[in-house]
């Protein structure tokens, strides 16, 4: 008895199962373009008719520009479009985990920009900001990434952090992945922040795990704004790297019209032509070789008869008001409240989902959906006893995800319903066996309709060796 099929506002979700080496620059490359070799590093000379470099141009040092996408958004095939069509090439960075979800590329989008010599880069599985969460679980998020690019047939070099969000042991973890390189953002000056910043990063960057870069590149940025932050690396000398999210129409603050990025390209095309500058991917500049993958720590599953989640009873606060290891999942049409209570049912706070305008959809609050810090792993064919004590104005049920070993998330199944009562109650079920190629699962009691439901004390064992309720 499911309330139907399910999405999360946290992050891409696939609801199916389907699943669906280009480079060899160095810094020979760029020790070429420092020297004026632009003809040779473009593989040809400047054709005849040519608009030719002025003598202010001439005298201005050279300098690299990278144009490099982020998440692997779907909207960014039409940009891959438009660089084939002039001539260029981008580095984008690909969370795999969201491959193939809706509004997201697929691997056969993948192959083709690699095909059109596209560079392919690594943002994290799920877009973890791998400073919010502990060490373990950050490497899985880099390694795993980069392992999965690889194993669909990348050489993958180069990395951008999520919310451009690093430490200096984030960065270890980086360069141990395998990595030569990751990217930040907003330490380049641009037309709208950093006033105080560089105008280019050094063409050999002193941090190569921290290179730096503009601010995303959004809706309030013009064509005047992307040349004048061009020129300026020109005339500083060095290289810029450009950040652009969605290319579409949609006019949010982190689109960019594809007409606009057609102008851009078109400019920059000819601006390669003057002899000053050069459009290349962040591989082309760092350079090195595309190291094997490294696999990240292992999350195994709880022991028979050990309670597999962690903060169960809600009590450890997390970030943004949540428990520690909790995030509140919906989709659909309605607006979630979470509230905290005083006291909970066995000890200082219960949590309650408030649901308000609901038109469609559910809420749920549930082990965040991770690589294995929070969302506790399983053993496929395996059965589980889901269990928490509940009070509700509203039928609930249990409502199951499984990850797979992509770390893509998938709605798997729902429990019956379970009445409405105002009392704590406790809801007990037993799962079927876990599918084939699942690694993980996390589960909520949920809300699909107007309504309050409080919980505490969840609870989640193999039934090998589960404790009586």
């Amino acid at each position: 008895m499911s309330s139907g099929r399910k999405d999360f506002a946290s992050g891409p979700v696939r609801t199916s199962r389907k699943r669906v080496g280009f480079w060899a620059a160095s810094w020979v490359s760029v020790l070429l373009l420092l020297t004026g070799a632009t003809s040779l590093l473009n593989g040809n000379q400047t054709p005849a008719g040519s608009p030719q470099p002025d003598a202010t141009a001439s005298a201005a040092p050279l300098s690299s520009v990278s144009l490099t996408f982020d998440s692997g958004r779907a909207s960014q095939m039409e940009a891959a479009r438009i660089l084939k069509d002039h001539g260029l090439r981008g580095t984008f960075f690909i969370d795999s985990g969201f491959v193939g979800a809706p509004d997201y590329m697929t691997v056969e989008n993948l192959h083709t920009l690699a095909t059109n010599q596209n560079e392919i880069g690594g943002h994290t599985v799920t877009l973890a900001d791998v400073t919010a969460v502990e060490p373990d679980e950050a490497s899985r998020q880099i390694c795993k990434d980069r392992a999965n690019l690889t194993d669909w047939g990348f050489k993958v070099t180069s990395f951008a952090y999520p919310f451009a969000a690093s430490t200096a042991k984030s960065e270890e973890l980086v360069a141990g992945c395998g990595y030569n390189s990751a990217r930040g953002l907003g330490e380049i000056h641009s037309p709208f922040d950093c006033a105080a910043c560089a105008q280019a990063e050094t063409v050999r960057p002193t941090n190569l795990f921290r290179t730096r870069a503009t601010s995303e590149v959004g809706s309030g940025w013009t064509l005047a704004s992307l040349e004048a932050t061009v020129v300026q690396a020109e005339q500083a000398g060095g290289w810029l790297q450009l950040t652009f999210y969605d290319i579409d129409t949609s006019g949010s603050p982190r689109s960019v019209s594809p007409a606009l990025f057609e102008q851009f390209a078109t400019w920059l095309a000819a601006r390669t032509q003057q002899g000053t500058m050069a459009v290349r991917t962040v591989h082309d500049v760092i350079g090195g070789v595309a190291k094997p993958a490294v696999n990240g720590p292992v999350a195994a599953p709880a022991a028979p008869g050990k309670n597999a989640l962690r903060n169960p009873g809600l009590e450890i606060a997390g970030k943004y008001g949540l428990p520690q290891c909790w995030q509140v999942s919906s989709y659909g049409k309605n607006a979630v409240v979470l509230t905290t209570l005083n006291p909970g049912r066995s000890g200082e706070v219960a949590r309650r989902l408030d649901v308000t305008e609901y038109s469609s959809g559910d809420a749920k609050l549930l082990p965040v959906l991770d690589l294995g810090a929070c969302a506790p792993s399983v053993m496929a064919g395996h059965k589980y006893s889901l269990r928490a004590w509940y009070q509700s104005s509203a039928k609930t049920q249990f409502e199951l995800y499984y990850r797979n070993k992509l770390g893509t998330w998938t709605f798997w199944t729902a429990s019956p319903w379970f009445a409405a009562n105002t009392r704590y109650e406790q809801a007990i079920w037993e799962t079927p066996p876990v599918p084939p190629g699942a690694e993980a699962i996390s589960f909520g009691m949920n809300l699909f309709s107007d309504g309050q439901l409080a919980t505490d004390d969840y609870e989640m064992y193999d039934t090998v060796g589960a404790p009586s309720p």
